[in-house]
């Protein structure tokens, strides 16, 4: 008679041939049929990377491992984005509790991290204006507008540190012109920034670029028809620049426009 335990070990040491693992050529196979599929499965390309140097298929392993690299340092790249994105928020808040010794070195961790951060740069830069550290803001703004050549907050920023470093007092550059030509590259992007137009206006008269002024408030108002402020300075400018008819035309345009409508009588 046969020995129960010896029957029932025999049975457990016999092998599904589906449980065989798998052979290196075999394995190859499987994982090119599914990064047909999915190419982007990272662990799957370097899975096949180490099978095509360990049968030495050294172009093959070369190509795979190059992808696998490019695919780890683009999930790099996105993890320190965000990342730095999370350092940056939390220098917002310091900042908005005002603690700005704190929120700087929030700001530059998130840069550190990611170079390129936009909310890092532009709250470095407003910092370092704040304090009146205008060579130090005019760096981070010229490093803004790089990143976002089409945000007019960034120029209209990047402007007005310029226009403090025009100052003697401040620093010995002669950053005037650069400054009026980041106005207006403000008011390029979005033709309705009142405060761009206000300030370049401004600038122009203090300068007697007098043809500037009136050009600027010009588009004011036609970008700004509803706006009383855009039409007073206008005038304003017409009448610095002995513009008198100009001047009380706009008067007579501003009043047409802005004047009470008188109520309908209620009749029952």
């Amino acid at each position: 008679m046969e020995n129960p335990e010896s029957t029932s070990s025999q049975s457990e040491t016999v092998l599904d041939p589906g449980d065989q693992p798998l052979t290196p050529d075999e394995e190859i196979s499987e994982i090119e049929k599914l990064l047909a599929d999915e190419p982007d499965d990272f662990q799957a390309r370097c899975r096949l990377g180490e099978l095509y140097f360990s049968k030495g298929r050294l172009d093959d392993a070369l190509a795979e491992v190059k992808k696998a690299i490019e695919m780890a340092e683009s999930l790099r790249t996105e993890m320190n984005r965000s990342l730095a994105m999370y350092y940056a928020n939390l220098g917002t808040i310091y900042a908005t509790k005002t603690m700005p010794d704190e929120a700087e070195a929030e700001f530059r961790h998130a840069l550190d991290i990611f170079p390129h951060d936009v909310l890092a740069l532009f709250n470095l830069g407003r910092l370092y204006a704040d304090k009146k550290q205008f060579m130090e803001a005019k760096n981070y703004y010229e490093r803004l507008v790089e990143i976002t050549p089409d945000d007019p907050i960034a120029w209209y920023n990047l402007a007005g540190v310029y226009i403090e470093l025009d100052n003697p007092q401040v620093s010995d550059y002669n950053t005037i012109d650069v400054g009026i030509q980041c106005y207006l590259r403000t008011l390029e992007l979005d033709p309705k920034h009142l405060e761009s137009s206000f300030k370049l206006m401004e600038i122009a008269l203090n300068h007697k670029k007098s043809d500037l002024a009136v050009r600027v408030m010009e588009s004011a108002v036609e970008h700004n028809p509803d706006e009383p402020l855009a039409y007073y300075n206008l005038i304003s400018v017409y009448d610095k620049c002995k513009m008198f008819e100009q001047a009380e035309e706009t008067r007579k345009r501003l009043k047409e426009r802005f004047a009470k409508k008188p109520k309908d009588d209620s009749r029952s």
